[in-house]
Formats: structure tokens, sequence, C-alpha cells
């Protein structure tokens, strides 16, 4: 089957193109076969992107997409109170099929907004898994490992289970997400440790999200956070770092020796009353990416919404505005993601080879009109409604404000307020 994208204006995010051409994009099943200008071959199917934008489709490096019913559930409470009074409480009472309901509607949410690769951290396997099989979203899955409630070797069990349920699924991807040095005891993380490196998966974990954690860390192991990592073998191991709010000028110089990235969250650590990450020094020395975090958190995940916050939040915390530009924001969101989760030769970039994960944007709306410079108009100004097709592996998977996909939006509205209706006690 071959399409042909045809007359869009295409930013490719690759090295040795420039920033912007007018090309047509020829597909080959689910994957980029040429870049050309004038595509006169044969096609199957033949749209014409006339006046429209084509980007890579947006990665999302950390989030819990299970958390869909948490949606603007804290306004005022610090991380440590939002886990302990709000969030495990809440979650102790899902079960598989709110789970699943839950990740779908997040699914939902992020093919309107133009994600079409997520990196996924949560506490239920099959719920999450299943939903992304139906969405057809693309995904690096990590089970929730953590042993401070007695669950440790469970998490180990289900987690081996679903690996062999779904791991030929071409769109799915498996790491190892051990939970953070708080909910993990030493030992459990050098298991986990030994277990990516077995399988050959990378690591994704929660790290030096505030201040009080860094100083557990540091009382806990009586050394810098990094040299922790070290300490129980995760530096052996591809890392990804969600968050990284505060890392020494010692401990980001070290992870410059080993294969790191860094995944800035900047809304959800504003909302949780964190802090800044200093990403102007971090990619300096690693691999700096972007995510949203579960929306408990960040309430939305429309990864435009939190583009719009990094390079802002670098230029006022520099009192610079030269640290930072809108172009390093969209690599952040795209290519940096594939390199961060291992699969920047297949994706992040539109590029001959790469699979079919593409989003057209139709700036024709007075929020992105007129155009001065059409990178900032991405970062800064594109909507939900600006999003005209998000295509994953070649498929389309929404057009012209429709989902083609295997169910009825409003039933999972349906669904998911109804759970929460349960969880509330009505």
């Amino acid at each position: 089957m071959i399409k042909v994208v045809k007359n869009g204006t295409v930013v490719t995010m690759a090295e040795n193109r420039p920033i912007c051409e007018k090309l047509d994009i020829v597909i080959e099943d689910d994957t980029i076969k040429e870049l050309v200008k004038d595509y006169d071959g044969p096609f199957d199917s033949i749209e014409y992107a006339n006046k429209k934008i084509i980007i890579p489709g947006l990665i999302n490096c950390h989030s819990h997409h299970g958390m869909a019913i948490f949606k603007g559930i804290n306004d005022n409470l610090t991380l440590d109170d939002w886990l302990n009074k709000k969030i495990w409480p809440l979650e102790s009472k899902l079960t598989e099929e709110d789970i699943y309901y839950s990740t779908l509607f997040s699914c939902m949410e992020m093919i309107k907004s133009g994600c079409t690769c997520t990196n996924e951290m949560y506490i239920n396997n099959d719920g999450t898994l299943q939903a992304f099989a139906d969405t057809k979203i693309r995904c690096l899955y990590g089970s929730n490992f953590m042993d401070i409630n007695g669950k440790g070797d469970e998490c180990f069990t289900n987690y081996r289970n679903a690996y062999v349920k779904y791991k030929d699924n071409p769109l799915i991807n498996f790491c190892i997400a051990p939970h953070s040095l708080y909910t993990c005891s030493k030992a459990y993380l050098k298991r986990c440790s030994d277990y990516a490196l077995k399988l050959d998966m990378p690591i994704h974990i929660h790290f030096c999200e505030n201040e009080n954690e860094v100083d557990g860390i540091i009382k806990n192991y009586d050394m810098d956070p990094v040299d922790a990592l070290e300490s129980v073998g995760l530096l052996r191991n591809k890392l990804i770092l969600a968050h990284g709010t505060f890392i020494s000028d010692y401990g980001i110089q070290k992870l410059s020796k080993y294969d790191v990235s860094i995944v800035h969250n900047p809304v959800s650590n504003l909302d949780l009353g964190c802090g800044i990450a200093d990403i102007t020094k971090y990619k300096k020395y690693v691999n700096v990416c972007l995510g949203t975090d579960g929306v408990g958190s960040c309430n939305q995940l429309n990864m435009f919404y939190h583009m719009s916050f990094v390079d802002l939040l670098q230029k006022g915390m520099y009192k610079d505005p030269t640290v930072h530009s809108s172009y390093e924001t969209l690599k952040m969101a795209t290519i940096n993601g594939a390199k961060a989760l291992g699969l920047d030769k297949e994706i992040g970039s539109i590029e001959v080879g790469k699979k079919a994960d593409l989003v057209v944007l139709d700036l024709e709306h007075t929020t992105t009109l007129p155009i001065n410079d059409l990178i900032v108009d991405i970062v800064h100004n594109v909507h939900s409604n600006n999003i005209y097709e998000t295509i994953i592996n070649g498929d389309i998977v929404y057009r012209d404000n429709m989902l083609y996909l295997p169910f009825m939006e409003m039933e999972i509205r349906d669904r998911v307020n109804s759970i929460l209706r349960r969880l509330n006690g009505e």
C-alpha cells in the first residue's frame, strides 16, 4: 500500500536537511519510502496537504496514562502529600478495567493533540497494554516496580507475564521502571538493573523530583544522588531519568559519561511546587527530552501546551532570552525523545527509512496567524484545534476531528466519568 502526502511544508527534524522543505512524503505500508518534490510515481491513495505543516509525531517521554481520572485533582498539595493522601489511596481502588478505560481516554487525548509515542510507567500491565494495543499508539512500557509495599516479587511476575503476552506487538517496546530510589530498596534496585541488562532494556525511573527527595537520598545513601544510582548498578543501564529537577554540577558531569537522558516535566514540576529543572545546564552534558507526567499533576497531555513552557522558563530563570530556542524545544519533543527511548532509528524525525509517525497541522487559524517564524508558531501557538491529522506507523488514527479507532469516544468518556463517581462514593 503506497500513500502520498503531497505539497505539505515538512519540518523534518533531520540533521542533514533544511529545517523546513516543501516535499511530498511517500509512505509504503508503515515506512517513509521517499521524500521528494513533485512525486509522480504510483500510489494507492493521495492526500493534498497544501497550506499544511507536517512534523514528526510528538513523543511524550514520561507519563502515567491510567491516571486520566485524576485530572485536576491537585491544586495546593506538595508532592509527598499528593502521593500519600491522594494518588496512592485512590490507585489502590482501581481495577484492571478502570485502568484500561482510563488509559484509552489518555491515548485519545494524546492522539488528538499530535502525540504518536509515549513512555509509560504505571501499576497495571494488562489494562494499560491492551489500551495501547487498541489505540495503536506507539509506546515504551514499564510496569511500576517497587518493594516498599511488600509486592516486589509480584511486580516481577506480573511484568514477565505481560512481556510474553505483548512482546510481539510491533508498536509496544519494553523497559524496566522502578518507581524511585525512595520506594525501592537498594537490593531491589540492583535486581531491577540486573534484569534490565539481561533483557537489554532501558531503565525508566523518577529521580530528584524535588529537594526533599534529594535530601532523603543523601541521608539514606550518604552520597550524591548520582553516586547512589551508581551504587545500585543503574549507571550500567541505558537510563531515562524522569524530572531531574535538582541534579548537582558534580552529578550532571558524571552522568555525561553514561547513556542517560533526562525527561523535563515543566508543568508537573510547577504544579507540585517542585521547582524548575536547569535544562540549560543539563543539555550541555546529556540528552534532554520532554514529558507531561500524569494528568493528576499536569492536567493535560497536550504536548504543545507543555512545549510552550520550556524555553520561557529557561529564559526567565536565566534572565537571558538567548539560552534556549523554540527549535531546541521541538527537538526535545521529537528526535531527542526518540533517542531517550532508544527508538531514534525508527522515529523522531521525517526521514527515508523511518516509520511514518506524522502530524499534519493546519495553522490557518487566528491563534496561529500571521506566521513570522514557523517553529516559534508551532511551539508556542499551536492548540489541539490545529491538529488536522495524526498518522502512526503509516495508519491514519485521527483526521479532521474524527478518531479512527475501534470504539466510540463518547462511550469512553462515560466510562471514565462512572469510574470517578464510584471512587468518590457516589
